[in-house]
């Protein structure tokens, strides 16, 4: 079966790359983007199972990343990462489940596949 596909979208380069990193090493394909608009790009033109988005970008922030995809796609998993510890409401409304930066790689890993699980209409979500 298809690996799941993973969009990171992300203004830290080294934040970019250390997750691309653990999430491929966990059996996912990773799309990255540096910033909002090339991340909309990626999600209208390539197969996209989940997004992790960063909140705090130039240009459109995460929560207007995440408003859009929520357009285009109502059931893609969105997980919101972000240094700060409360996110608007507004953002909370749109996107699957958040977590900050520094939960670590182990909370990014878990909650992404619970996400992917909870999507899975055989209930067997996650790497395959």
């Amino acid at each position: 079966m298809a690996r799941p596909v993973i969009l990171c979208i992300d203004d830290e380069e080294l934040g970019l790359e250390i997750r691309k990193m653990v999430l491929e090493r966990e059996g996912f394909t990773v799309l990255t983007a540096r910033d909002g608009q090339t991340g909309l790009s990626i999600f209208g033109t390539e197969r996209v199972d989940a997004v992790v988005l960063d909140y705090a970008m130039p240009g459109m922030d995460g929560g207007q990343v995440a408003a859009i995809l929520r357009k285009r796609q109502a059931d893609i998993p969105i997980l919101m990462l972000s240094a700060y510890v409360a996110l608007p409401e507004e953002v909370m409304r749109v996107v699957s489940v958040s977590a900050t930066k520094g939960d670590g790689a182990f909370t990014l890993v878990d909650k992404l596949k619970e996400l992917l699980q909870a999507k899975a209409p055989d209930g067997l979500g996650g790497p395959r």
